[in-house]
């Protein structure tokens, strides 16, 4: 039995360009960097050492991902390798190892450039009416705002 997942977290080295096949599927190609960390063995430091890596996506999330990323975001992607060969036009062989990624994961907020991804509903009734006034002689207690949760929380550790 052989196993081909590939899980790669890195920065997209190129803006994703979108096309479609003749039968009207979504093709997104893109390049992202991932770094590898070696020990200089000049200067004993370690360094990140980058590996590019080139990724398709098909479909729907092709035609999502399209507009929500842009050269230099951070995203993980899970999928599979895939392996191509082929003879070049000056007759020599050629191959190449990239990735078909079953799913994208946006590792930082969209960009105002691109559509949302998320809209908040609107706001509850409740919090559209005007406090009412409690009756004469009753202590009035200031209530704290309800805090809203974030789509994107910054206070995650990674």
């Amino acid at each position: 039995m052989a196993i081909n997942r590939v899980f790669l977290t890195g920065n997209l080295t190129r803006d994703p360009e979108l096309r479609q096949t003749t039968g009207g599927t979504e093709v997104l190609a893109f390049g992202m960097a991932v770094n590898d960390r070696r020990k200089n063995q000049q200067t004993g430091e370690w360094e990140d050492v980058p590996n590019f890596v080139d990724v398709t996506v098909f479909g729907r999330q092709a035609e999502v991902l399209s507009r929500m990323v842009y050269k230099g975001d951070k995203v993980t992607v899970e999928g599979r390798l895939h392996y191509s060969s082929w003879e070049a036009k000056d007759g020599t062989k050629r191959s190449k190892l990239d990735v078909i990624a079953d799913s994208v994961e946006l590792m930082q907020r969209p960009r105002q450039a691109a559509a949302p991804a998320y809209q908040p509903a609107a706001q509850p009734a409740y919090h559209a009416q005007a406090p009412q006034q409690p009756p004469f002689g009753t202590p009035q207690v200031q209530a704290s705002p309800v805090a809203q949760p974030s789509l994107y929380d910054s206070d995650i550790p990674f």
